[in-house]
């Protein structure tokens, strides 16, 4: 559950809510001293705190620590795949990653080794698979495999990305460049970085600046920013001097940069951070949420969480507080 991409949360006490209405997606992972549980939007403990660690829940399922090994529990808290493996990522179109012996496989939904594990790495991303590909390593090469564990595209790049949009981004001797489905390469490795794919377009970065791409690879965007972020919402950030702000698809900006750092809009909001304080803005740039917290997740499920005194808890998208503050740690709903 740490992640950021990842979740991760435990909790303090409060009313049980039924198991019987329990809904994995709107369940959040919370830390209370060293162990993890779940609580649903009110609050209420859903699972008691009492793995080693945890993801958050995708398809149905969560993945959780017990002591040295990793396994499997439903939104009741029951596990349906006893831990046995040394690691394991969440599940993603029907399958999860796991490792044992040293070697990445994957498995289906009833713990079932559907893909032997036989590659070096397959833990690059989180989840693996993404339309319909997942990318492993093997002798220090990445490709993809299909869902039958069929290798897709013939591992050869020295650094590769989740497919997203029809694309994926692949390094080959230090530049990076696009791939199609079938390992063709569509936008020639010459770029010093790249994001994937998101809103129809990519930000690369070019001799320490950055601007955007489309899918032929056409320059959209100039490359004229310190960094930015992948489109969501229509807006992306961009940093110039320092300041960060945001832009429009045509490159103007339409949020003055004007805060120390920010993230990506969740829900029409995005967090900003000012003076070491966070808060969040809407996508007219006002602040919603003035800048109070010491750290703060994205809104997810209406919720956010907020860190303050040490410890976390959640706003609703006006910053109220509607579950204290009172965990050692949290993942998103």
């Amino acid at each position: 559950m740490r992640s950021v991409l990842c979740a991760l949360i435990c909790l303090t006490l409060l009313i049980s809510r039924s198991n019987s209405e329990v809904d994995s997606e709107k369940l959040a992972g919370v830390q209370v001293g060293e162990k993890w549980g779940f609580i649903d939007p009110k609050g209420a403990i859903a699972i008691h705190p009492q793995f080693d660690d945890a993801w958050s829940f995708s398809e149905g399922l969560a993945g959780v620590q017990v002591g040295e090994k990793w396994g499997f529990i439903d939104p009741k808290g029951a596990i349906v795949i006893p831990p046995q493996f040394d690691f394991a990522w969440s599940f993603s179109e029907g399958l999860a990653g796991v490792q044992t012996g040293g070697k990445w496989g994957f498995i289906d939904p009833k713990g079932a080794i559907a893909i032997h594990p036989q590659f070096d790495d397959a833990g690059l991303f989180l989840p693996a698979f993404s339309e319909g590909l997942a990318g492993v390593q093997v002798g220090g090469q990445w490709g993809f495999i299909d869902p039958k564990g069929s290798i897709a595209i013939h591992p050869q790049f020295d650094d590769i990305g989740s497919f997203s949009e029809g694309l994926a981004r692949v390094q080959v001797g230090g530049q990076y460049g696009f791939i199609d489905p079938k390992g063709s390469i569509v936008i020639h490795p010459q770029f010093d970085d790249i994001g994937s794919f998101s809103e129809g377009v990519a930000w690369v970065e070019i001799g320490g600046r950055t601007g955007f791409i489309d899918p032929k690879g056409s320059i959209v965007i100039h490359p004229q920013f310190d960094s930015t972020g992948s489109f969501s919402e229509s807006l992306a950030w961009v940093e110039i001097g320092g300041r960060t702000g945001f832009i429009d698809p045509k490159g103007s900006i339409v949020i003055t940069p004007q805060f120390d750092f920010a993230g990506s809009f969740s829900e029409s909001l995005a967090w900003v951070e000012i003076g070491g304080r966070t808060g969040f803005i809407d996508t007219k740039g006002a602040i919603v949420v003035t800048p109070q917290f010491r750290s703060v997740w994205p809104f997810s499920e209406g919720l956010a969480g907020i860190k303050t005194d040490g410890k976390w808890g959640f706003i609703d998208p006006k910053g109220a507080i509607v579950i204290t503050p009172q965990f050692d740690d949290i993942g998103s709903f």
